[in-house]
């Protein structure tokens, strides 16, 4: 709880803390001035006032001791207006004029603004300034003609500024422009003025045209005598140069019927020759053309036999030589082997002697048989008995014909003979 109360006591001090910084911290825009007063101030030139400033920036307010104030020095604007104010010569004008003031910013000025003006409005100084400027704009008007005042009115605003930069000085107030917007009288002297001008300036416009016309009129006459001399200086230079232009298209035209003779012959001349080389290259291309369609083929196709009369001679020659190997080393096997030689043998073609006495036993087919039995059952067993007898008869065959006994051959190696697969169909 207490640590509620201290954080609670906190907040309420830095809130009173930011509200006392700011009700001491003071703020100034570009366009005002901060006047701190209660103490006094030494200056750069050792003088004191009992004031300091602070133009657009901030300033910490010393509590008790000071006080703070604020002036504007935004632009004030001031209408003049005159009316009967006696110029040079005793003729009364009526001037109307804008003028834009506003309370110094320099700082060895505005301490006169601050005395005269602080604490009051702005249309307190717009009084001051206008009554001040009227005096001044009677002042000048008096030392300046009608004529010099509406012909120069430039020259009036800086007179006038210049007369009353002094006094504007003393009450702490600058002048931004002055302007005069117009200058009049009741007895309209400057409109006879204008008259008068008017009048002078017709006139001298007229003797102007007067003597423009006369003098174009001479300058005219010269120019057409110029003119003529220059025609006839033309017309002669034409006519030179068409001669001359004549004499050089003759000149042109016989070089271009020259160079038309000469491009002719040369171009004869390279047909000739390019249809000589035309022929050449005919000739040369009929020549290719024969070798490629006849010699070439022909050409070809005799290094082609000889490559395969080569391959079948090595073949054949490959051939009979591997064939001549195998035969030596059957050869040398068989006489190796000696009186095994045929049972190896025998041995290694049993497969094949098998098939083809299969065969042969197969060739003899049987599509319907009926058999009759005596009740002894002896004509079925003859009739299967028949078949080994048949292979019997194949193997003495093949003794008779190749003086090989198969079956002693297998006997002899101990492989017992194999047995025939019979296919008996009874009905």
């Amino acid at each position: 709880m207490l640590e509620v109360y201290i954080a609670g006591a906190v907040v309420v001090g830095l809130i009173l803390l930011v509200l006392l910084a700011k009700s001491l911290l003071f703020i100034c825009p570009p366009n005002e001035v901060l006047i701190f007063s209660g103490r006094q101030h030494r200056l750069a030139d050792g003088t004191t006032r009992g004031f300091r400033l602070v133009f657009g920036g901030r300033g910490w307010r010393i509590p008790i001791i000071e006080m703070v104030d604020r002036m504007s020095l935004n632009v004030i604007e001031v209408s003049l207006s005159i009316r009967g104010a006696y110029s040079k010569g005793g003729i009364a004008l009526n001037v109307s004029a804008i003028a834009n003031v506003k309370i110094s910013s320099d700082r060895a000025v505005i301490g006169n603004a601050i005395e005269r003006f602080l604490g009051r409005d702005l249309g307190e100084v717009r009084r001051v300034a206008k009554e001040t400027l009227e005096g001044h704009l009677r002042e000048v008007l008096a030392k300046l003609t009608p004529e010099e005042v509406n012909e120069s009115r430039l020259k009036f605003a800086q007179q006038l500024q210049a007369d009353s930069s002094d006094d504007l000085r003393k009450l702490g107030i600058h002048l931004d422009t002055l302007k005069i917007q117009q200058v009049a009288d009741d007895v309209s002297y400057l409109d006879s003025i204008g008259r008068e001008a008017i009048a002078n300036v017709v006139k001298d416009a007229e003797m102007a045209e007067s003597d423009a016309k006369r003098i174009a009129a001479e300058e005219e006459a010269a120019q057409i005598g110029r003119a003529e001399v220059k025609k006839s200086e033309a017309d002669a230079a034409i006519s030179r140069l068409k001669n001359q232009l004549r004499q050089a298209q003759a000149e042109l035209e016989q070089q271009v019927k020259s160079a038309e003779e000469r491009t002719l012959a040369a171009a004869r001349e390279a047909r000739a020759l390019a249809e000589q080389e035309l022929q050449r290259v005919r000739a040369g291309l009929e020549s290719l053309r024969l070798s490629i369609d006849q010699v070439m083929p022909a050409e070809a196709h005799r290094r082609a036999a000889a490559f395969t009369a080569r391959g079948e001679a090595a073949t054949i020659r490959a051939h009979g030589e591997a064939v001549r190997g195998a035969l030596d080393q059957l050869r040398a096997a068989w006489a190796q082997a000696g009186d095994a030689a045929m049972q190896i043998y025998v041995i290694d073609q049993l497969e094949h002697i098998l098939e083809v006495a299969t065969e042969a036993v197969g060739r003899v087919h049987i599509d319907h048989l009926n058999l009759i039995d005596g009740g002894d059952g002896r004509t079925l067993a003859a009739y299967i008995g028949a078949y080994p007898a048949m292979l019997d008869a194949v193997f003495a065959a093949i003794a008779r014909t190749t003086g090989v006994d198969v079956p002693q051959v297998l006997t002899r190696a101990g492989v017992a003979a194999p047995a025939l697969p019979v296919a008996l169909e009874k009905d």
